[in-house]
This record gives C-alpha cells, sequence and structure tokens, in this order.
C-alpha cells in the first residue's frame, strides 16, 4: 500500500506540470484567481504564523533539509545498484511533492499579467526617455545626498542599525498603497538570513523562501543596500514574482518612505539601473551624465562594489547560472538579466512625474 502510494505521488509530477504549462498561456486567469485570489490567502497565512519568529523558520527548514538529504544520499548509496527502481520511485516523490507545494504556495505568480500591463506603462523607451528621466534622478539623488551627506564628496552613513533598517519597510508599502491598494502589506515577515554566510559567496543580496513567504535578507550586504534590497522582497512576498516588477516595486516603496535615507537608497538604486543603460547604449553620454552625479554617490556605489569583489570565488559563476537556468524556467526571459529590465518600467512611469 504505501509503495503504491509512492508511485502516485511520483507520477504525479506530470499531471501537475502539464497543468502548470497549461496555465501559463492564460495570465489573465492565473491574475485573477491566483495571484490575487488563492496567493493573498496563502501567502498571508504564512506570514502571520512565522513572521513573529525571531529566527527564519525556512532558512532552518532548508538547513534541515539538505542534511537529511545528503543523510539520505549516503544511507540509501547502495541502493542505486541494487533496488534502482524503489530508489527512483522514492527520489521523484520527493520532488513531486516540492515541485506542487513550489507553484501552490508561490511560484505561479510567475505566469501572471506583466506589471507593465496593469499600470497601462508601454513595454520600450527611448533613449532620449531614458537620458532624461536620469538626468531627473541624478538631480534629486544629488539633493537627497546632499541633505543627508552635507557634502558632495562624502558617502552617506546610514545612523541606524540593519535590523532598524528592516523594521521601516512596511512604512513605505504604507505609503505606497494609498496610490496602488493591491501592495497592501499586513503580516510582516522579514528576516536576517541564517545562511547569510553562503548567500554572500553565492552573490545574492537576499531571497523569498516560497514555501514560508519570509523574506530573506543577507545580513552581511552593506547597510546602503537593505532598504531597496528588503523592499524588493517584500515585492516579491505580494505576489510579483518578476525580477524587474520586484525591483520596480521596491523602488517605488523606499522613495515614498519618509525616512531619507530610504530614499536616497531608493533614488540611487533607480538611477545606478538607468546609468547602466546607458553606459550600454551610448558611452560617451554614460561619461557625461556621470560627472553631474555627487561623488559621495559614487562612492556608496563604490562600497557595494568592494563588497561583493571582496567575496568572489570559484563556484559563484555555477550559482549565477544556475539561478539564471531557473529564471528562464519560470518565465523569466533573459534570466538574471531581467533584473535590469527595471529599466523599462522606471523610464515609463517616471518620465511625466516631477521627483
Amino acid at each position: 500500500m504505501l509503495k503504491n502510494k509512492k508511485i502516485l505521488i511520483a507520477f504525479s509530477i506530470l499531471p501537475a506540470f502539464l497543468i502548470v504549462k497549461l496555465l501559463a498561456n492564460f495570465p489573465d486567469f492565473v491574475d485573477n484567481y491566483y495571484s490575487k485570489g488563492l496567493y493573498p490567502l496563502t501567502s498571508k497565512l504564512f506570514r502571520y504564523t512565522l513572521g513573529w519568529l525571531p529566527f527564519s523558520f525556512g532558512d532552518f527548514i532548508y538547513s534541515f533539509a539538505i542534511i537529511y538529504i545528503l543523510r539520505w544520499l549516503i544511507i540509501n548509496r547502495k541502493r542505486i545498484i541494487n533496488d534502482f527502481k524503489n530508489w527512483l520511485i522514492d527520489v521523484f516523490s520527493a520532488l513531486s511533492i516540492v515541485y506542487i507545494a513550489f507553484h501552490l504556495f508561490w511560484a505561479m505568480n510567475y505566469y501572471r499579467l506583466p506589471l507593465h500591463k496593469n499600470l497601462n506603462l508601454k513595454a520600450d523607451y527611448t533613449t532620449e526617455e531614458l537620458i532624461t528621466v536620469t538626468k531627473n534622478l541624478i538631480e534629486k539623488s544629488n539633493a537627497i545626498h546632499l541633505k543627508i551627506a552635507k557634502n558632495d564628496t562624502i558617502k552617506v552613513v546610514f545612523s541606524y542599525s540593519k535590523s532598524d533598517v528592516m523594521s521601516k519597510v512596511p512604512e513605505g508599502y504604507l505609503a505606497l498603497q494609498k496610490t496602488f491598494p493591491q501592495l497592501e502589506y499586513k503580516g510582516k515577515s522579514i528576516k536576517k538570513s541564517l545562511l547569510s554566510f553562503p548567500l554572500t559567496y553565492m552573490g545574492f543580496s537576499g531571497y523569498l523562501n516560497p514555501l514560508s513567504n519570509e523574506a530573506q535578507i543577507n545580513s552581511m550586504i552593506p547597510v546602503f543596500k537593505i532598504p531597496t534590497t528588503a523592499s524588493h522582497e517584500v515585492a516579491h512576498q505580494l505576489g510579483y514574482a518578476a525580477e524587474n516588477e520586484a525591483n520596480f516595486i521596491g523602488f517605488l516603496a523606499a522613495t515614498n518612505n519618509e525616512d531619507i535615507y530610504f530614499k536616497y537608497s531608493g533614488y540611487t538604486f533607480g538611477l545606478r539601473h538607468c546609468l547602466h543603460e546607458i553606459y550600454k547604449r551610448n558611452p560617451e553620454q554614460y561619461k557625461v551624465l556621470l560627472q553631474t552625479v555627487n561623488a559621495g554617490i559614487l562612492k556608496n556605489y563604490q562600497e557595494v562594489r568592494v563588497f561583493w569583489d571582496s567575496h568572489e570565488n570559484p563556484i559563484e559563476p555555477l550559482f549565477k547560472t544556475t539561478y539564471n537556468t531557473f529564471l528562464e524556467a519560470n518565465n523569466q526571459k533573459g534570466g538574471m538579466k531581467s533584473y535590469s529590465y527595471v529599466v523599462a518600467l522606471l523610464v515609463n512611469y517616471l518620465q511625466d512625474k516631477t521627483l
């Protein structure tokens, strides 16, 4: 009886896979009935249930799972030869459960309507529009930087801890929901990752645990990056799976926060992405614009770059390649490059607005 159940569970991955691929062709249906229907209920349930814990429950489960899997493989290593069929059934039973839970609790959000359609924004933009928005972001970033640092050559140093910064993240969403009610954030669940050390060497600032709905923040990254990183992960919690959309919503949440350090982190975050896009399109124009950016802002950028450079290692590209493949397999065209697609949303949203 137990064996029959395992076989049934193992083979359930096939209809589950076909259902996911079928629903991927109906983004309106996914958006209305999953992303705006079922998912908000399950995600809030997890956040209210686990958010109060002072540690990352999801990271604890991940750590336990890794140890258990390694132990199971060692104990069952001889079954690969002597009992391969039943060994394979056990493996696919586990994979099937994880695959179904992953899509039920989170991953169907990858197939919802693109955010630019919900906001009635264009999907593309001209270089001239990009330059105009970038100049506005430079002016705004410079003004906020000077207000904090009092000197355009000094980098901004946050006056409070990373934990304090993380506690302020919901304030940005509270302000943002006045304009976008769908971004209401209830049930705070933002945690410092227990796996921050390996995350750093893998090259990641944070992630959303899809099975516990906890926003995991790499506690080792410079505090300058915490506002936008945490706001990005909260956007994932709210069901925006696409990385460019989470970047855009993270930008909005940070810049709508009343805290000036959040505004600084948010506007310089958007500016960095726009400058990078200009560099790809027109290197000479990039050099001209870069000279108008306060030296202190560039030092904050340098601070982040030095952090990541100091943790470069031979296995990081492997993790990045694996994650790139994961994103592409989940409807993220361009893989990790999709993070930079935020520029299209920024330009089309900001070009008619006064910063």
